[in-house]
């Protein structure tokens, strides 16, 4: 089992849900930004999700889109987010990352796939989102992630009906996120109640977690829709944060009342 199905197994055991924290790596510099990673098992986050910075990310919206316009200046890359999962691992061996991003700076990138996945693996990561690469075209980076070890965490979307929803969940591991609102990251607030359904129905059929994330933004919220869900995401409002500088202290002060709130679910 790899990090991310043992953190389930573990929850699953006292009904517990899932924390999961969005941070840009390399956001706002390298040692600020490994000094936050460092901080989040210790605020409660059960899954570290460590966005990969590139220039046009289309599924984020003007927070996010800043975050990696401010770790590429600061001299980011696939390469860099990599050296702080290795230096992360040198302190912690327990808790899950997952690198987010797009298909782009992955093959462009020297060495290409084959590279990346060995490297990513032997740096200690757990799982990728690739929000750009659709079922379709699985053998170019999913497959290839299942058999270096990796989890590939698929995009469920109000929008995936019931049609398109096997092709979707076919080569999934780990769990399935669910984008509980329609739109880019930062938008309007996830419903709980709407989002409940669409929980239940990719969970029956994928039968793996379902994570919600998109529209999360207060403890209260993330304890709503954790409620409702295997656990919830929250990146956003964590990103802000890290913009408006910050101390860090105050930013894993913020991760934890979020934690609380969706362990308190």
């Amino acid at each position: 089992m790899s990090r991310i199905d043992d953190t389930f197994a573990r929850l699953a055991k006292t009904d517990g849900k899932a924390f999961v924290a969005y941070m840009m790596g390399c956001d706002p510099d390298f040692d600020t930004s490994l000094q936050i990673m460092r901080g989040l098992p210790g605020a409660g986050v059960d899954i570290i999700e460590l966005g990969m910075p590139f220039t046009d990310p289309m599924a984020d919206g003007a927070t996010i889109q800043a975050a990696g316009q401010r770790a590429l200046a600061a001299g980011g890359s696939v390469s860099r987010v990599l050296d702080m999962v290795r230096a992360f691992r040198a302190q912690d061996d327990a808790t899950p990352i997952v690198l987010m991003g797009y298909y782009n700076p992955i093959y462009a990138r020297a060495g290409g796939v084959d590279r990346f996945l060995s490297e990513a693996a032997a740096a200690g990561v757990d799982g990728l989102i690739v929000v750009d690469l659709p079922p379709e075209e699985d053998a170019e980076l999913c497959l290839p992630a299942r058999e270096a070890g990796l989890n590939f965490i698929r995009l469920a979307t109000p929008t995936t009906d019931d049609r398109r929803l096997p092709a979707v969940v076919q080569n999934t591991s780990g769990f399935v996120y669910y984008v509980s609102v329609t739109g880019i990251t930062g938008g309007p607030a996830a419903n709980a109640a709407e989002v409940a359904p669409e929980v239940a129905r990719i969970r029956a059929s994928a039968k793996l977690p379902v994570v919600v994330g998109f529209g999360i933004s207060t403890p209260e919220a993330a304890q709503a829709v954790a409620g409702v869900a295997d656990g919830c995401v929250v990146g956003s409002a964590i990103v802000k944060l890290i913009g408006e500088g910050r101390p860090v202290p105050e930013i894993l002060a913020f991760v934890a009342d979020l934690a609380r709130g969706a362990h308190s679910a």
